[in-house]
C-alpha cells in the first residue's frame, strides 16, 4: 500500500470542496482533492448564485469572476417568481425575486461590487475545479473515502482508488469533508447533528424543451404550478425551473416519502412535463432524472480536532432561498485562510477553532429559513382555498372564486396579494445572504456592543464595520480617477487595513508587526492626494471611524478590529490584537 503526503486532504469536489481548494492553492497551501465519481456535477442542482458568492469569486480573480457571468442567467432574466395554473393556464400572481423591484435592485448594488446570477452547478463546479487545478491542486476522480484516523501531527486517510480496487493512505495535516448530504466524512468524525433528514420527497425532472412563447416574456428562474387534485397529496404543488432561458428546465415534483421511491421513466416524466406546462402534445428531450429528499438538519460542530466539514456535509435543507452552494462556499471562505495561517506559521491551532463558532450558527439560520420558506406556503394555500381535505373539483372552485365581484372575492384577493408578498423571505432575503456578523476571538470587538439592526434583518442588509461582520462595499477612486471597491483592496489571502489621513503612522505599524507575525498587510490611506480618494465620500459614510481611525480587515473580508482614532500606541495595540485574532 502506497502513501501520499500533502497539507489539505479535502474529500468532495462539489461547490465546498472546490472552492476550499481554489482558495488553498491560491494562498500556496499544498491539497489534495479526492471525488469517488468520475465527473463533476451531472445535474444542474444548485443555481442562485448571491452577491457574497460573487465576491468570493472575484476575490479569486477578475478570470474566474467574468467567466461565472458569462455563463450565468444575468440578474435581469431572473425576474419575478411567476406562480401560475400551468405555463398555459391562469397565473395567480408574480414576487419580483432576486433584486428584480427597483428597490431591491438599488440595495444591492449599494452593498457590493457584484451581481446576483444563476449559475447552474454544472457550470459554477467545473469552475472552481479548474481554477483549483490550474493553481496547484492535486485532484483525483473515481477515489473513495474509506476511513480516517487522527494522529498527533496530523490525520492518516485509507483511499481506494475504483479504477484498480488498489487502497492507499494519504497523510496529512488536516482533513475537509466535503462529500455532501450523507457524509461520511461527518459521520467518522463524530459531528453532532441536530434535525431530521428525510422529511419529504422529491423527485428532478431535467429536459429540453422550447418553452419560450410560454415565458420569454414574463422572465423568471422559478414558475411555482399549484394545480389542485393532481398526483401530490392532492395539492399538486409543482416547480418549473429555468435551467437556461428558454429551452433548458428542471421540474421539482414530491412523492410520498411513505411509499417506495417512485421509478421516473421517459412516458412519466414527459406527462408530469405536460401536466405542469399545460401542452397535452409537448414532446420534451429527456436529461435525466433523480429523487431526492428535504432534510432539516445541521451541525452543531462542525469540526473534530485536525478534521473539517463544510457544505452539505455540514447543514443539510432543501433549495428553497437558494441558500446552498452558496453557504458552502462561504464555508470555505472562513476556513481557507485560517487553515493557510496555521500551516505557513503565522497563527496557533485555537485559530482553527473559530471556524465551528462562526459557521455552525451559519449553518442553522439557513437551514431554518430554507424549511421555514417551505412552511411559508400555508397562508398562500389557505388564501386560494387549496387544503389537501378537499377533493380536487372543490380546491380548483375555491382557486377561481376568487375572480368573483364579491366582498368574500375582495377579502380573498388581498389575502392572496399578502401571502405572495410574505414570499419575499424567501425569494428576495438581502438580509439573509448578507448579514453574518462572527462572534469569536478572531474578531477583536474590545467590549463594544453589536449595533442593533434598523430594519429588517433578514430583508435587509445592514453594513457596519463592527468587528466580525463583513467589511461594507463602498468606491474609492485611484489616481487615474478609476473606482475599486473597498472589498477589492481587502482579501486575497491577506490581512488589509483601512486608514486615512491623520493615521499615518498605522502604516508604520503595520509593516513592523506584520513582519514580526511573517504576514503580509495591505494599507490603505484613503484621502486627498493618496493613493485612494473617497470622491463621493461613500466610504466616510460607513467605515464608523474618524479619518485617523483604522479598520483591521481578515483575508475573508470580515472586519477583525477597529480603532475610532489613533492610539497612542498603534504598534502595540496591533499586536495586540493581531494576538488575538491569530491565537498566537
Amino acid at each position: 500500500m502506497y502513501e501520499i503526503t500533502t497539507d489539505v486532504l479535502i474529500v468532495g469536489s462539489g461547490p465546498a470542496g472546490s472552492a476550499c481548494a481554489a482558495l488553498l492553492s491560491t494562498y500556496g497551501v499544498k491539497n489534495l482533492l479526492v471525488n469517488q465519481y468520475r465527473w463533476l456535477a451531472n445535474t444542474p442542482r444548485a443555481h442562485i448564485t448571491n452577491l457574497r458568492t460573487m465576491e468570493v469569486l472575484r476575490d479569486l480573480g477578475q478570470q474566474v469572476e467574468q467567466e461565472a457571468y458569462l455563463h450565468a442567467t444575468n440578474e435581469d432574466l431572473m425576474g419575478g417568481t411567476v406562480f401560475c395554473e400551468s405555463l398555459t393556464g391562469e397565473e395567480i400572481g408574480r414576487v419580483p425575486s432576486w433584486g428584480l423591484h427597483p428597490l431591491s435592485r438599488a440595495e444591492r448594488q449599494l452593498s457590493s461590487p457584484a451581481k446576483m446570477n444563476d449559475l447552474p452547478q454544472t457550470f459554477m463546479e467545473p469552475l472552481l475545479f479548474k481554477t483549483a487545478c490550474a493553481r496547484g491542486t492535486e485532484a483525483r476522480m473515481s477515489t473513495e473515502y474509506l476511513s480516517h484516523t487522527q494522529t498527533d501531527d496530523g490525520v492518516v486517510t485509507l483511499c481506494r482508488d475504483k479504477l484498480s480496487g488498489e487502497e492507499f493512505t494519504v497523510k496529512s495535516k488536516y482533513l475537509v469533508g466535503a462529500d455532501g448530504g450523507n457524509s461520511k466524512v461527518a459521520k467518522d468524525a463524530g459531528l453532532p447533528f441536530e434535525g431530521q433528514m428525510g422529511v419529504r420527497g422529491s423527485m428532478n425532472i431535467w429536459f429540453r424543451a422550447d418553452l419560450s412563447e410560454f415565458v420569454a416574456h414574463r422572465p423568471a428562474v422559478l414558475y411555482p404550478i399549484m394545480q389542485p387534485g393532481a398526483e401530490v397529496g392532492g395539492i399538486g404543488m409543482g416547480l418549473i425551473r429555468m435551467v437556461r432561458p428558454w429551452n433548458e428546465w428542471l421540474i421539482v415534483w414530491g412523492y410520498d416519502i411513505n411509499e417506495p421511491t417512485p421509478v421516473v421513466d421517459h412516458e412519466r416524466a414527459t406527462t408530469i412535463a405536460r401536466q405542469l406546462v399545460g401542452k397535452p402534445d409537448l414532446e420534451i428531450e429527456l436529461l435525466g432524472t433523480s429523487t431526492w429528499t428535504v432534510n432539516n438538519m445541521y451541525a452543531t460542530r462542525m469540526q473534530n480536532g485536525k478534521v473539517f466539514c463544510m457544505g452539505d456535509a455540514a447543514h443539510r435543507h432543501p433549495p428553497s432561498g437558494g441558500l446552498g452552494s452558496n453557504t458552502s462556499i462561504q464555508d470555505a471562505f472562513n476556513l481557507s485562510w485560517k487553515l493557510a495561517a496555521v500551516i505557513n506559521g503565522q497563527a496557533g491551532e485555537a485559530l482553527l477553532d473559530t471556524y465551528t463558532v462562526e459557521r455552525a450558527p451559519i449553518a442553522k439560520q439557513i437551514v431554518t429559513r430554507a424549511n421555514q420558506s417551505i412552511a411559508e406556503f400555508a397562508p398562500l394555500y389557505s388564501a386560494l382555498g387549496i387544503d389537501e381535505s378537499n377533493d380536487g373539483a372543490v380546491m380548483q372552485a375555491n382557486m377561481h372564486a376568487r375572480s368573483q365581484s364579491t366582498e368574500a372575492a375582495e377579502k380573498q384577493r388581498m389575502e392572496i396579494r399578502d401571502a405572495l408578498a410574505f414570499k419575499r423571505y424567501e425569494l428576495d432575503a438581502h438580509g439573509v445572504e448578507m448579514n453574518q456578523r462572527y462572534r469569536s476571538s478572531a474578531a477583536v470587538t474590545d467590549g463594544e456592543a453589536e449595533p442593533e439592526f434598523k430594519r429588517d434583518r433578514e430583508l435587509f442588509y445592514q453594513s457596519t464595520t463592527w468587528p466580525g461582520a463583513r467589511l461594507p462595499h463602498a468606491w474609492v477612486f485611484d489616481s487615474r480617477g478609476r473606482q475599486h471597491s473597498t472589498l477589492d483592496l481587502a482579501g486575497h489571502g491577506r490581512f488589509a487595513l483601512f486608514t486615512g489621513l491623520g493615521g499615518e503612522a498605522w502604516v508604520d505599524a503595520a509593516a513592523k508587526v506584520g513582519e514580526e507575525f511573517g504576514l503580509k498587510i495591505d494599507v490603505h490611506v484613503v484621502g486627498p492626494r493618496q493613493p485612494h480618494a473617497d470622491y463621493t465620500g461613500d466610504w466616510s459614510r460607513v467605515r464608523e471611524v474618524s479619518d485617523s481611525g483604522c479598520v483591521l480587515v481578515r483575508p475573508d473580508h470580515h472586519v477583525a478590529w477597529r480603532s475610532v482614532k489613533l492610539s497612542d500606541n498603534p504598534q502595540a495595540e496591533l499586536r495586540r490584537v493581531l494576538q488575538h485574532v491569530l491565537s498566537k
